[in-house]
């Protein structure tokens, strides 16, 4: 265990604990995990994981314009529920960035674990794009690929960043939860006003502008 690992590991925790309660001061902390996350993975040779913080930095700023603009009167930021459409567009382009990366990585670099750290990458993004534009299923996402990656980090003998994912999953399970409740909040709050076509009109508001 290093200091840098140590500090990408108490930033993850406070960045993902943010995000269950949907605290726009997540950002911040999961930036600063990102950068030093870059720098552990670089030791290791787990090259796409590397690449992926940079992905993660460039989501994380999309989904702070999001969630900035997607909140009800209150300030609380609106949960979404994916769509048909992104389910399969998701699957579609994870899988051939999956083998993409992974045919480059096994033949042109030295990286560690290949196809699997590239697969794991393309899930992550579909997972960080997913939590940007405040979709639910997001946490379903995060939940299966966190679990792979406990197995993974303790192959490369990261220990505390296996500890840390294994936290992600027990994490993920609470968020998964949480804006479950916050969702059914929304639907029943628009229900008792009569308006629920205009909550789930606001809920995807964000996807018509952009």
């Amino acid at each position: 265990m290093s200091p840098l690992e140590l500090v990408a590991f108490c930033s993850s925790i406070l960045g993902v604990w943010l995000t269950t309660r949907r605290s726009l001061w997540n950002f911040p902390f999961a930036l600063l995990s990102v950068g030093t996350y870059a720098v552990v993975f670089h030791d290791v040779r787990l090259y796409a994981d590397m690449a992926l913080q940079g992905v993660f930095a460039a989501t994380l700023l999309y989904g702070l314009w999001q969630w900035t603009r997607s909140r009800t009167e209150g300030g609380r930021v609106i949960v979404a529920r994916v769509t048909r459409f992104e389910i399969g567009s998701s699957l579609g382009v994870g899988l051939v960035a999956a083998l993409c990366l992974g045919q480059i990585l096994s033949v042109h670099t030295d990286a560690s674990l290949p196809w699997g750290d590239s697969l794991l990458m393309s899930a992550s993004l579909v997972g960080s794009v997913w939590a940007a534009r405040r979709r639910l299923e997001s946490w379903l996402v995060w939940i299966l690929v966190d679990s792979a990656y406990v197995g993974l980090y303790l192959v490369k003998h990261l220990y505390l960043t296996a500890v840390l994912y294994a936290a992600f999953v027990i994490m993920a399970i609470y968020g998964w939860r949480r804006w479950q409740s916050a969702w059914s909040q929304q639907a029943g709050a628009a229900s008792e006003r009569g308006d629920s076509a205009a909550l789930l009109a606001k809920a995807a508001a964000a996807e018509v502008r952009t």
